[in-house]
């Protein structure tokens, strides 16, 4: 009889990603950037065939497709080494060669729209002003482009556009709980939900007529809810909602007169349809446990991007009430029901508020006895039930991991979301120290196995938890984590910076409060070995902020081990690049193990 190795984490690291996808028109064809050479890049499917081919090799990250109306050409916004500055090309469904569209250096292109004939490209872009930017209509024919919309006060999207293409929605992003909507109609600028100084926001549109639109907001509510505003009237109307779920993504199904909505419950999300008719709602089931993209075909169709904490992202096809995974990806070897699915917990914080959190248990015969916090990043994000190879290999390993949905956290109403304004260190950090006492109390840690790492917000809190609470941890992981607020203030794109005096603080008039939550001033108590990651091309968490961190750590005579990643961002866009870091965070914590 042969007998084989029992599969270790490097299956763990051979996992792929999607990134985005997009549905012909006529449903033949699905595109979907993912990383099956290793880097990102545009593949396809002919349905109802399910097997990939490639549309080019350009070993870049994809943020948007979208097929022009036709099915006659696609649009992608494609960056370089992560750097976040999207520029739009063409391609036809065949694959090919990559044709610029709209290409500019040190700039950024999102929010792809096309009109009904495939003559003109609708898109937001910050190259004429790159705080608030502007939006552009292209003749695809002429070359001829006009600006739209001129963004004004903070960061200005287009949103949506009615269907004779008269009337434009654009938001403007005041802060990530503080997002209005406008309709240009007519000339005028027609704000979509009724003046009011409570801060609220709007986060979908749609149009079902020239005249009368959808939208998902949360005016005078904790939680986003189904509205609805017409044009002729400017009367707005709550139409429908689910007690303590936001409501964050809507699609129109013009076929069933009826629309789509995606809500965020804590870990996990929902899927509902609408009848426009009787507005009455049901709960749609789909094969995951949080949605990552959606496409809804002429025909009624529904195609989802969705991930599980056991299953990575795979794409789904909903046709006549049965769903169909067009993707098979998993751990290679490992089969699904051997993977952890997490605990979710909840426990009291300091002050009494409740936190929920997922406990990935390591399984009795493997565990080394060790947790590792994961403070997750946004911050105004979740740790959502979704796969991280990262998570399931060091589980595998032997870790447990215990990760957090602390104050500010999305999913758990706009209230909750707003706890991190102006205070990232110390309520948030306050929830995670409690959380950890949580897991000591109940005999889930032990008090000198606890290991630390985060990366974006979740890489800030593990340096400031270093900083303030280093009793707790044998070693630190940091990955692009500021670690200076002030410098992080200044360096952030620059349509970030009309929100931070809400989001973090004001350099003048918070000073005291932006020195004591900086983690660069608690070098002293940094005692623990640290591993800190950084992408040379982040424009989100700049070089600078780990290289401040390191310099002044090994000045201290501290053990630091800095990874710099030159070829890659906020994130890691290249399996040889993410296999590279996880297997250093692997050997780096084992060094720790009794």
């Amino acid at each position: 009889m042969i007998a084989f190795q029992k599969p270790d984490v490097e299956n763990f690291f051979q996992t792929f990603g999607i990134e985005t996808f997009a549905v012909s028109p006529d449903e033949s064809q699905i595109v979907f950037s993912t990383n099956l050479n290793g880097k990102y890049n545009l593949w396809a499917m002919d349905l109802p065939n399910t097997f990939p081919y490639p549309l080019g090799f350009y070993n870049q990250n994809c943020s948007e497709i979208t097929y022009d109306k036709n099915g006659q050409f696609i649009l992608a916004v494609i960056d370089h080494d992560g750097d976040e500055n999207g520029q739009i090309y063409a391609l036809p469904p065949a694959g090919g060669d990559l044709k610029p569209i709209r290409k500019q250096d040190n700039v950024r292109h999102m929010t792809l729209k096309t009109s009904d004939d495939g003559k003109r490209l609708y898109y937001t872009s910050n190259k004429d002003d790159q705080t608030f930017l502007k939006a552009y209509c292209y003749d695809l024919e002429t070359g001829e482009e006009e600006i739209i919309l001129h963004g004004a006060d903070s960061a200005t999207y287009l949103s949506a556009m009615s269907p004779d293409e008269k009337t434009f929605i654009y938001s403007k992003h005041f802060a990530n709980t503080y997002t209005l909507a406008w309709a240009k109609h007519e000339g005028k600028d027609v704000l979509l939900t009724p003046e009011t100084e409570e801060q609220h926001t709007v986060s979908g549109t749609v149009f079902v007529s020239d005249t009368e639109l959808y939208l998902l907001t949360n005016y005078e509510a904790d939680f986003s809810y189904l509205a609805k505003f017409s044009l002729e009237t400017k009367e707005f109307t709550k139409v429908v909602e689910v007690e303590e779920q936001d409501f964050t993504e809507l699609h129109y199904d013009k076929s069933s007169g009826s629309l789509y909505i995606v809500s965020e419950q804590g870990v996990r999300d929902h899927l509902f349809q609408v009848m426009l008719e009787d507005e009455s709602i049901k709960e749609v089931d789909f094969p995951a446990s949080v949605i990552e993209g959606f496409c809804l075909s002429e025909a009624g169709n529904l195609y989802v991007n969705a991930r599980s904490a056991t299953r990575p992202s795979n794409l789904y096809q909903r046709k006549n009430g049965e769903w169909q995974s067009l993707t098979q990806y998993g751990v290679p070897g490992v089969h699904e029901e051997e993977l952890i699915e997490p605990d979710v917990l909840t426990y009291p914080s300091f002050d009494g508020l409740e936190i929920e959190a997922q406990f990935f248990r390591a399984k009795e015969e493997v565990s080394n006895g060790h947790v590792i916090l994961w403070p997750h990043g946004g911050p105004q994000a979740a740790e959502r039930a979704t796969f991280r190879s990262l998570f399931q290999f060091l589980v595998h390993r032997g870790y447990s991991i215990f990760a957090p949905n602390f104050r500010g956290s999305t999913g758990y109403g706009l209230a909750f979301s707003k706890m991190v304004e102006g205070d990232w260190g110390h309520g948030p950090r306050l929830d995670n120290v409690s959380g950890l006492e949580y897991l000591i109390e109940q005999g889930f840690a032990e008090r000198d196995r606890i290991l630390l790492m985060g990366g974006s917000y979740g890489g800030y809190m593990a340096l400031l938890l270093h900083g303030r609470h280093a009793e707790y941890f044998k070693a630190v992981v940091d990955i692009f984590g500021p670690c200076n607020l002030f410098s992080f203030i200044d360096s952030v794109p620059e349509h970030w910076k009309p929100l931070m005096k809400q989001w973090v603080g004001d350099t003048v008039e918070d000073k005291e409060k932006l020195t004591e939550d900086s983690p660069i001033e608690y070098l002293e108590q940094m005692t623990k070995p640290m591993l800190v990651i950084q992408g040379a091309k982040d424009p989100r968490v700049v070089k600078a902020e780990s290289d401040q961190i390191v310099e002044a750590l090994k000045d201290k005579g501290r053990e630091v081990e800095y990874l710099v990643l030159e070829d890659e961002g906020h994130g890691f866009s290249k399996k040889e690049n993410e296999i590279h870091v996880y297997r250093k965070v692997l050997a780096f914590f084992d060094q720790f193990i009794d």
